[in-house]
């Protein structure tokens, strides 16, 4: 994986750089004390993995991932613990917070590598077939579209809900989760969901009902799918 990082903090900088060096998974490009500099980098070049200090003065990294439209994998490094829960909402990989091992730095590198490796795996879904392979953990899982009742970002992971209050939990995110999933099939209802069309029983103003269960409709999806 092609890799960078943004930080404000220099001796922060060459502590990624090291740690990134010894890991087989990473191609280490570029780092950035800019924000803005990375910026135009990253939109010139392609970055797989971005290691982003959340607090910097001019620019934050919660703010700078905003202003790109598309997005690396992302490990946020930083020393405040409370930007956690705010960092989730961009389906980040994981939360380093300084100062931190090689050996948990390696773990969030392991765990970019199984997403990315995920990304790259080649869903079969066209017309032909009625199902796909999820990946979960160390397995991979048959699906057939029939049974997706909805899908539900949680943190790092989607969670798909089938029939029979079957749980499936994955890296992937609602993104690459409409990649793979036929539209026809499939349409998101918020930025945490995505439903399956067959299976909506209710539809109202502020949310739709599957299998019982009422879903948010976003304020972005609200006009389409009324």
């Amino acid at each position: 994986m092609n890799a960078i990082a943004i930080d404000d903090e220099p001796e922060a900088l060459k502590i990624i750089e090291l740690f990134s060096l010894k890991v087989p998974s990473l191609a280490f490009k570029k780092s950035f004390s800019d924000p803005v500099q990375a910026i135009d980098y990253l939109q010139k070049e392609t970055v797989e993995l971005l290691f982003l200090d959340v607090d910097m003065p001019d620019l934050s990294g919660l703010e700078l991932l905003a202003t790109i439209s598309v997005q690396p994998l992302v490990i946020f490094t930083t020393a405040h613990s409370h930007y956690a829960v705010e960092s989730y909402e961009f389906n980040t990989i994981d939360y380093l917070l300084k100062p931190f091992s090689f050996s948990r730095f390696l773990k969030s590198c392991q765990k970019a590598f199984e997403v990315y490796q995920l990304k790259k795996a080649p869903y079969k879904t066209d017309s032909e077939n009625n199902y796909l392979f999820i990946k979960s953990g160390y397995q991979q899982i048959k699906v057939f579209y029939e049974e997706i009742l909805f899908l539900e970002s949680a943190g790092n992971y989607l969670i798909i809900n089938l029939a029979n209050n079957r749980k499936i939990p994955t890296r992937l995110t609602t993104v690459e989760a409409l990649e793979i999933l036929p539209s026809r099939l499939f349409v998101q209802i918020h930025r945490s969901y995505i439903v399956a069309r067959n299976k909506i029983e209710k539809l109202d103003k502020y949310d739709v009902t599957v299998a019982g269960i009422p879903l948010p409709i976003g304020a972005n999806y609200k006009n389409s799918i009324l």
